[in-house]
């Protein structure tokens, strides 16, 4: 089963628009939500409404934030648009902080992200995590797999360390291209993202780790030793229980951790 309101718009190659068309699969997507008229949820993205409409069937009010003018033209045009509050606006450049301040309730966030934006998105969302309950995308594959990956896996980096520093992340479902129109070169997945509620991890200061793990993988083919060399001699690595002939991607989290409190530490006593 599939929806056909796609005719009726061009999918716009800037804002990466893959519109989800098959209602198997958006059923799918629901019960994973599982939607309560007391929450405060924000659609990133309502496109053609696949989501947004049989959210709606759940909720008095629903946020939605949308780049696309033509897109909200037409959403003008449905049933449930009096239950919308429409944000036209880049969601790079919007304050979940002032509305969390204004609804005084932690919010939840959903949508079927563009792919050219999504890791920025996520990142911009990681640095506002204090006001959300959870966050559930549909993601490229590709994206999916860094957000979940652990050392020694080729696609763990800086992305999946400050992500599950931040949240328990799980992939829920599989997306094959043909769910959606236009088909994708890619397959996607439906991912959650948790923030921790007793977290595993700890830093004095995020922006230190970010910073390590920057200067580590920017330079990922080189052993710590040599990538980490400004910040740590071979012999505090030792110290630290960090072998220096391991490279970034087989250092854990909590060793950059560790990593980033001694320095966090030594540049605040010097």
């Amino acid at each position: 089963m599939i929806i056909k309101n796609f005719k009726k718009h061009y999918p716009l190659k800037k804002y990466g628009q893959n519109f989800l068309i098959n209602k198997n699969i958006i059923q799918d997507i629901i019960k994973i939500i599982n939607p309560k008229k007391t929450q405060i949820l924000v659609e990133i993205g309502p496109g053609l409404a696949a989501l947004t409409k049989p959210i709606c069937q759940f909720l008095e009010k629903l946020i939605v934030i949308e780049i696309d003018l033509s897109l909200l033209d037409l959403l003008k045009k449905r049933s449930f648009y009096s239950k919308l509050i429409v944000f036209h606006q880049n969601v790079l450049n919007f304050n979940f902080i002032d509305l969390f301040r204004k609804k005084n309730q932690l919010i939840r966030i959903f949508g079927n992200l563009p792919y050219n934006i999504s890791t920025s998105l996520i990142i911009f969302l990681l640095k506002q995590i204090t006001v959300i309950q959870d966050m559930n995308f549909m993601l490229q594959k590709e994206v999916a797999e860094r957000l979940i990956a652990i050392p020694g896996n080729k696609s763990y980096g800086r992305l999946s360390i400050i992500c599950q520093y931040y949240c328990n992340v799980k992939i829920l479902l599989n997306v094959i291209p043909e769910y959606f129109r236009p088909i994708p070169k890619v397959h996607s997945v439906f991912i959650n993202l948790t923030p921790h509620h007793v977290s595993p991890y700890f830093v004095y200061d995020i922006k230190i780790l970010c910073y390590i793990t920057k200067n580590a993988f920017q330079n990922r083919r080189k052993t710590v030793r040599n990538s980490l060399k400004k910040f740590f001699s071979e012999r505090r690595l030792i110290q630290l229980d960090i072998d220096p002939n391991l490279r970034a991607e087989n250092i854990s989290i909590a060793q950059y951790c560790r990593l980033s409190n001694y320095l966090y530490k030594k540049l605040n006593n010097s």
